[in-house]
């Protein structure tokens, strides 16, 4: 999924609100301030005012979101209160799974991994006190064959082939518990559990397989009804303004009922759901949703002690003092994904295609970027390093050893020693020049003539603010060993309509750009790059290609080796299909009187919100 800057991802850590908990640890280069142990004594319900990211009011609420919908604000921090996935992946800052936070044991693979058994918990029922069964699990299954049918683009999570629903040639269940998938290829089971059993989210089939809000139930399992049910549901996910008010959205299995709902300002509230059996604070608080029109009134809230639970813009990190001051717990950590400036391995444009294809010259630009550097000035202590697509932290079971420690450290020497031995002139604070030419040993590589410059383009988005910072000191640095980087500035939404080679009418602007740095990737918790980094995948924007790293991620999504994903990573971090870039910190702020599992609040780092947990201790 393509994400900006901004952290997202999933996370939470079980337990009742009073379980003790040793505090995160604090200090610089990943952990920003610390979370508490939950407060003991006397709990007290109330009404946990949080405030929202300015632009990112809730949009959807059916819990199967379309590619245009698809993002925290309607997924982590709006429907999986009301609705909860089949499995829970996230433990505080940890990218793992929650299993009292699942609605499923884990499942059990058989038939050489082509056939999945998913087993139901028996604490999870409906708001209106019937049990979560095995047919809601294949109700929202058929209603997501429904969907992409129609259109591929009515669900975020489909791929054409592998994963749900292709990948899965028949689902049946047994009894009100079972389900049982069987698929048409065998499967990684990590890959499978992390990231395609997750997006399940059971729906309430006794109240929604309907095509009108008086009209009879249907067979959903008859594709036709299918369809029919899914645009009923579609269309009033559609009419926003009838959120709060309409029945059909009051059938939930999470811990929280919208009761109010501002289509406008997407300012919302949620009252707790008395019939959810999950794990939650003794009393729930009811939590209210309130937007912002910009990063500083939210900040000016926060200052203002006028919001319960916010953030520390990145631009306000000097602030932390005064923020604690007001009464306000500082906690930060880089969310699970990574940012990158891609390269366009297609651009003819000064023979650049030519030249990115060289590893070594991938390799100088990263002995260029001074990540620590970034780290420490830029982002004010608040981010950790990523030297490849799984970044060093949160901490991945699944990140190789090149994942913690930088395989081309920062050292403008080792970069201009990278190109001299490749048959460059360096100018120094001018333009290297290819002396060399030709594809044999000390020459500047295949497609490289005589006289080419190392002079190229960079086109970034210039929000948030340190985008441009990095990419600033990138070109100044890579002046240091004679290459020009032209920095161009553009926003966010340009870079990714246009500058996406996968997408036939983006080939108008192949030659336009040579790098561009729009933000990132938001990561899976089984971190595979397929359709990131594999030659055919749609988020593969610059046309990296290479055969290894398609069989590697074939092979993370395929086989049975569990750390395959591991192997995938650590060929991409030496291979550096683009220039991998630190991650700021989200820094998350809550009153000290607001309590809780600490992970629960740590969790807010990831862009999930599990306010169950949380109650006033005075």
């Amino acid at each position: 999924m393509i994400g900006a800057v901004a952290v997202v991802g999933a996370a939470l850590m079980a337990g009742c609100s009073s379980s003790p908990s040793v505090p995160l640890a604090a200090g610089f280069g990943g952990a920003f301030g610390t979370v508490p142990a939950a407060a003991s004594g006397v709990q007290h319900a109330g009404t946990v005012t949080w405030a929202e990211v300015p632009g990112a009011g809730p949009t959807w609420i059916l819990p199967l979101e379309t590619a245009a919908t698809a993002g925290t604000n309607n997924g982590n921090e709006f429907e999986y209160e009301m609705w909860r996935p089949l499995y829970w992946f996230g433990n505080g800052v940890e990218p793992t799974e929650s299993p009292p936070m699942s609605l499923a044991r884990p499942p059990v693979w058989s038939n050489g991994d082509k056939t999945v058994t998913v087993t139901l918990n028996s604490s999870y029922r409906w708001s209106n006190g019937q049990p979560v069964t095995s047919r809601d699990v294949l109700f929202w299954f058929d209603e997501v064959k429904a969907a992409v049918k129609e259109n591929p683009a009515n669900w975020f999570g489909y791929t054409p082939g592998p994963g749900i629903p292709d990948q899965v040639a028949s689902i049946t269940t047994r009894g009100p518990s079972t389900v049982i998938l069987t698929l048409h290829e065998p499967a990684n089971p990590g890959w499978f559990w992390d990231d395609e059993l997750s997006l399940v989210v059971p729906m309430p089939s006794a109240a929604w397989a309907r095509t009108s809000a008086s009209g009879p139930l249907l067979d959903f399992t008859v594709p036709a009804n299918a369809a029919r049910i899914y645009d009923y549901l579609a269309a009033s996910a559609k009419s926003v303004s009838t959120y709060a008010a309409n029945p059909l959205w009051r059938t939930v299995d999470g811990p929280y009922t919208l009761t109010a709902f501002d289509a406008t300002s997407g300012a919302f509230t949620l009252t707790p759901n008395t019939a959810y059996l999950g794990p939650h604070a003794r009393t729930m608080s009811t939590v209210r949703g309130v937007p912002f029109s910009s990063l500083r009134a939210e900040f000016d809230a926060v200052r203002a002690g006028g919001v319960d639970v916010g953030y520390i813009p990145l631009s306000d990190v000097a602030q932390v003092a005064a923020v604690k001051a007001k009464g306000y717990r500082v906690f930060g950590y880089p969310g699970f994904g990574f940012n990158y400036v891609v390269y366009n391995f297609l651009d003819k444009t000064g023979h650049f295609n030519s030249i990115i294809a060289q590893l070594y010259m991938r390799q100088a630009i990263a002995h260029l970027e001074d990540q620590a550097g970034y780290i420490k000035a830029i982002f004010g202590g608040a981010g950790g390093p990523a030297y490849g697509p799984i970044p060093a932290l949160p901490a991945s079971p699944y990140a190789p050893a090149d994942a913690v420690t930088d395989p081309y450290p920062f050292s403008t020497p080792a970069a201009i020693s990278l190109l001299t031995s490749h048959g460059w002139t360096v100018h120094p604070g001018g333009t290297d020049v290819c002396a060399k030419a030709g594809s044999g040993p000390g020459e500047c590589g295949a497609g490289i003539p005589a006289g080419t410059k190392l002079a190229f383009n960079l086109v970034l988005n210039t929000q948030p603010g340190f985008i441009e910072q990095m990419d600033t000191d990138l070109a100044s640095q890579a002046a240091r060993a004679g290459i020009t980087i032209s920095l161009q500035y553009s926003n966010f939404n340009f870079i990714i309509t246009n500058y996406n080679n996968q997408v036939p009418a983006d080939q108008a602007y192949v030659d336009k750009w040579a790098m561009a740095d729009f933000g990132g990737y938001i990561e899976s918790t089984y971190p595979t790059q397929l359709g990131v980094f594999n030659s055919t995948g749609g988020g593969n924007f610059g046309s990296y290609h290479n055969p290894v790293a398609d069989k590697l991620i074939a092979a993370s999504v395929a086989s049975g080796a569990p750390a395959a994903v591991k192997a995938e990573a650590s060929f991409l971090t030496a291979d550096q299909p683009g220039l991998f870039q630190p991650t700021a910190d989200w820094i998350a702020v809550w009153k000290t009187n607001l309590s809780g599992p600490p992970a629960s609040f740590a969790n807010l780092t990831q862009a999930n919100l599990t306010p169950e947990y949380w109650y006033f201790t005075n």
